[in-house]
């Protein structure tokens, strides 16, 4: 791991930029004499780090107490796009512009996304649990199709809050039922691109002893901001 770029900002947590290889990504760690647990921050649907509300929801995060990363996966962000990906967003914007069924052409672009960013996700991990001032344990946050895999995959996820709105691939629905961590699970009750039911079904079919569901009103991008604030609570029960 190579830091590019760092700086402190007025909340006084530090922001520095880094690379893994190819996997660009940025953390944030506040002020603190102890180690401090981390938490993987991952946008829906593999939209880049560098978004406003990821970025708003890190920061708020990090001044909590905790380092926070989060990476661009293969062909978002910054990096570079296959064919594949372009065809496949091609495809998707032309079928919502005439109203047709989308979810096989997200099933096509969104599955291999997935199964690309958990290999990269885990070496992070790896790298950021070597770095001096973070600790365990670790909790991951955002985007529900790559936290079911990573929590049924990664031992060293303690705890997991999931935004309902982006796609979940068939392969990730059925590995629900192998996700037995704490989840914390937050769906707009009017978002009209995911469906209420299949998100009230993937709630339902979480292993975990404790899930809670938190719905509010609104549409995809109408998350309340006091979310955050009930994250940071849900996530200082289960890692600090």
């Amino acid at each position: 791991m190579q830091f590019t770029s760092e700086r402190r900002l007025d909340d006084g947590v530090l922001e520095r930029e880094f690379t893994l290889g190819e996997i660009p990504g940025t953390l944030w760690t506040p002020e603190s004499d102890a180690p401090v647990p981390l938490i993987l921050m991952a946008h829906n649907n593999g939209l880049p780090k560098g978004a406003d509300r990821l970025v708003a929801r890190a920061r708020r995060t990090a001044a909590s107490g905790y380092a926070v990363a989060s990476i661009d996966a293969a062909g978002c962000g910054d990096r570079p796009r296959a064919a594949a990906d372009e065809q496949a967003r091609a495809d998707l914007r032309r079928a919502v512009q005439a109203g047709e069924p989308v979810d096989e052409i997200f099933e096509s672009f969104i599955g291999p996304l997935v199964e690309g960013a958990v290999p990269e996700w885990r070496a992070t991990l790896d790298a950021l649990l070597a770095l001096p001032g973070i600790g365990g344990p670790v909790g991951y946050s955002g985007w529900t199709a790559v936290g079911i895999r990573l929590a049924v995959l990664e031992p060293r996820i303690a705890a997991a809050g999931f935004f309902a709105g982006g796609f979940v691939p068939r392969a990730q629905r059925e590995e629900a039922r192998q996700v037995t961590v704490p989840l914390l699970f937050l769906l707009q009750w009017d978002d009209g691109g995911n469906p209420r039911q299949r998100a009230l079904d993937l709630f339902d079919a979480f292993g975990s002893k404790e899930k809670t569901l938190h719905a509010n009103l609104g549409g995809h991008v109408g998350t309340p901001w006091f979310e955050v604030e009930d994250g940071a609570r849900f996530f200082g029960r289960h890692l600090k």
